[in-house]
């Protein structure tokens, strides 16, 4: 069985719709690399916030 590590031991990114930092868990152990967002709530704003148009 693998030895278990403490949370301040994993990898960890930074939101790019936040800007909080979020560590590594079990289910992105796959695709790590394309994770970009801390939540679903996050990756919903960020493209609500790319489809809607700024005017000036």
């Amino acid at each position: 069985m693998p030895r278990m590590r403490k949370k301040s031991e994993l990898p960890s990114k930074t939101c790019l719709t936040c800007g909080r930092p979020f560590v590594w868990r079990k289910k992105w152990e796959r695709d790590w690399e394309q994770v970009k967002y801390c939540s679903d709530a996050c990756r919903s704003r960020a493209s609500s916030a790319s489809r809607r148009v700024d005017t000036p």
